[in-house]
């Protein structure tokens, strides 16, 4: 019987329903039941009758190799926010959290929730419509995301259709799309062989790879989903978060590799524990694990503080350390001439990351630990913080590791090296030290500075090898022809460029005077100075004196501001820059001058991810009197938390210092504003 259109189109349907059925057992439930032969032949034959009569059902396996290459990601606004949660770091803190619960639901009675591994991915929103996806975005802010849809759609585990029966009118799933171990490896085994910088870890290949705009390169990565939250929905509801994961399985969705319902702290705290144990076997990373009220309405009833859930937080597991070899220790160059030494140590993996280096600050901290090259180290990695030496196994030393002293030279151009009188900084005091130049160039184009996208550190090095720039003013000298004969850079990415540079030309007074890269002077101080100072012009040969009148500037930073624009090196580089086309405005004139601001006499620490850019909400709070310090301190006031936040919490906490979220520094700032 001869084929017709309607029998080709029930054949095609067939296919598609039955393969992926097989895409489900293979990539969800890791229990196949054909072989990959046998997928390979239905798809392949698939494809073909797709071919023939130019015809692609919405769900087809067929959609998941990727789209043409996109010119940039759209912005998504998230229908519900997709909040954070608060953290826990110990048993206690969950206990905690479990009489908070059970007092603001004035009950005496065990609360029943759900825990499950927190795992280390890149949140995700997938939006069904009528059972087919619609839209999937990444978690952005929490309120606005990116739409990822094209390289979503080629992760083999994420539906594209969800069974008719099960179908609502409309779902918002949330969960995390993240790249396993081994996965992780191969992929970083792979970049190397093609000299190309590993990934830092899992995450950040998942993300990457999700924020690819060429959805090929996505589909080639095996990422994987795990799904676990609901956002929106319309045409079904559910009574408990027990229930909603029962539903995500039955609909085929990926869930959570573990997850258990239990009644109270005490059996909160022993899956926990359970968790921690079992993670070093998880094919993926999970750095803590995520502890909900289970009954829907009852989450309701507790509702949300500022920007997390009063029926949810996050467990995060102590600090992860490790031991190595310190294989070499180099001193590293800097943009002011600091030299800084650093221990390259023999790879070892630490809390989801492969460590191969660590600084050691500086050389009174090599003496006092008793570093040396050859000797075995323990490394710690928590949060936040960057890769440190907490202690040397003097007991593991054969007699052979080796003392490293501050050379008397720089290492990049041989120019004499001096300690500050009175610090613990050795400084090169080349004028055109290669190292130097380059860590100008790429401060001055930094986001904070004059923030030139798409000039970071890989392009600054390879315009500074071709000879292209020198110094930073050379920026403003690159023509489009320059860039179109070098690798990476085609005829878009070169305009793309061209046009960053000129944006960059208009820019303020406190950003200009933080991308000069003044010795002491970071974003704050820069900002007071904008404040003080009308025009670039009138810093020209100013007095120590003259700066030192400013409140929260000291002898230090005065000193060494007055230095740089007494130097006529350095005002015949304003000068080249002012002839470029370089213009400079400044709204922050007279700030420091209209009185007591309102939060003066402040410190506020930053730690986590906030619904803003960090420097942006340091620059309010600068902007209000206050002061963003990046440690956390006796003198500090507040502590802003936002998602994730590392050891600087544990810190404040210890200290007795005032947690507060981002919307209570948001309601602080309308108190004493009264806007």
């Amino acid at each position: 019987m001869e084929k017709t259109p309607a029998n080709i189109k029930h054949e095609m349907e067939t296919l598609v329903k039955d393969l992926n059925y097989h895409c489900y057992r293979y990539y969800v439930l890791d229990s196949p039941v054909i072989s990959d032969e046998e997928y390979d032949k239905r798809y392949r034959h698939l494809k073909g009758l797709e071919e023939k009569y130019n015809y692609v059902l919405p769900d087809s396996p067929t959609r998941r190799v990727g789209a043409p290459p996109l010119d940039r990601f759209e912005k998504v606004k998230h229908t519900e926010p997709m909040l954070s949660l608060d953290n826990a770091f110990s048993h206690d803190e969950v206990r905690e959290f479990d009489e908070r619960v059970r007092r603001f639901l004035k009950s005496d009675k065990e609360v029943e929730y759900t825990v499950e591994p927190k795992y280390d991915g890149l949140a995700m929103e997938l939006t069904y419509k009528n059972g087919i996806l619609h839209k999937a975005s990444t978690r952005g802010d929490g309120y606005e995301g990116e739409d990822v849809t094209v390289n979503i759609k080629t992760i083999k585990a994420v539906p594209l259709k969800i069974e008719e029966a099960e179908a609502p009118e409309e779902i918002d799933v949330r969960g995390e799309v993240y790249m396993d171990i081994r996965e992780f490896e191969a992929l970083n085994r792979e970049r190397e062989k093609r000299g190309e910088p590993a990934f830092a870890n899992p995450r950040n290949a998942a993300a990457g790879s999700v924020r690819q705009l060429d959805s090929s390169i996505t589909a080639k990565r095996k990422l994987y989903l795990a799904c676990y939250g609901a956002g929106a929905m319309k045409g079904i509801s559910f009574k408990s978060q027990w229930e909603f994961i029962s539903w995500l399985r039955k609909a085929r969705f990926p869930v959570p590799s573990m997850i258990k319902l239990v009644k109270g702290a005490d059996a909160v705290i022993d899956v926990i524990m359970e968790i921690e144990e079992k993670r070093k076997d998880f094919p993926f990373e999970a750095d803590g694990a995520v502890i909900k009220v289970n009954e829907f309405d009852l989450q309701k009833t507790l509702g949300m503080k500022t920007r997390e859930p009063r029926w949810a937080t996050a467990y995060k597991f102590p600090a992860h350390q490790g031991t190595t070899e310190v294989k070499e220790i180099i001193a590293s160059v800097g943009r002011t001439g600091a030299l800084t030494p650093v221990a390259f140590l023999e790879p070892v993996r630490i809390g989801g990351v492969t460590v191969s280096r660590s600084t050691l600050h500086n050389w009174d901290e090599i003496e006092r630990k008793d570093v040396r090259i050859g000797d075995f180290v323990v490394i710690e990695r928590a949060g936040d913080v960057i890769p440190h030496v907490v202690s040397v196994l003097k007991e593991k030393r054969t007699g052979k590791e080796r003392h490293f002293s501050p050379p008397a030279k720089c290492p990049v151009c041989g120019s004499a090296v001096e300690r500050e009188e009175g610090g613990v900084a050795y400084r090169c005091i080349g004028l055109n030290c290669a190292a130097q130049v380059r860590e100008r160039i790429k401060h001055y184009a930094s986001r904070s500075a004059m923030d030139i996208e798409g000039l970071g550190e890989k392009n600054v090095e390879l315009l500074y090898s071709k000879g292209l720039i020198r110094h930073f003013t050379d920026i403003y000298k690159l023509r489009k022809e320059d860039l179109l004969d070098l690798p990476r850079y085609a005829e878009k990415s070169a305009q793309n460029m061209i046009d960053a540079i000129e944006k960059s030309r208009h820019t303020t007074l406190a950003r200009f005077l933080y991308s000069l890269g003044i010795v002491h002077v970071g974003e704050y101080a820069a900002k007071l100075l904008a404040g003080n100072f009308k025009d670039i012009g009138d810093l020209y040969h100013v007095k120590p004196e003259s700066i030192m009148g400013i409140k929260q500037i000291g002898e230090k930073i005065a000193g060494s501001v007055s230095i740089f624009f007494n130097d006529p090196e350095n005002l015949q580089t304003l000068e080249t820059l002012k002839s470029l086309g370089v213009k400079i405005s400044n709204p922050d004139f007279r700030k420091e001058k209209e009185g007591k601001r309102p939060l003066e006499g402040l410190t506020f620490v930053i730690t986590g991810t906030l619904p803003r850019p960090r420097n942006e909400v340091e620059q309010l709070i600068g902007d209000l009197g206050g002061r963003a310090s990046g440690s956390v301190s006796g003198s500090t006031d507040y502590l802003v938390a936002g998602e994730e936040p590392g050891s600087k919490l544990r810190k404040a906490k210890e200290l007795g210092i005032k947690v507060i979220s981002y919307e209570d520094l948001l309601t602080i700032i309308k108190s004493v504003t009264g806007s």
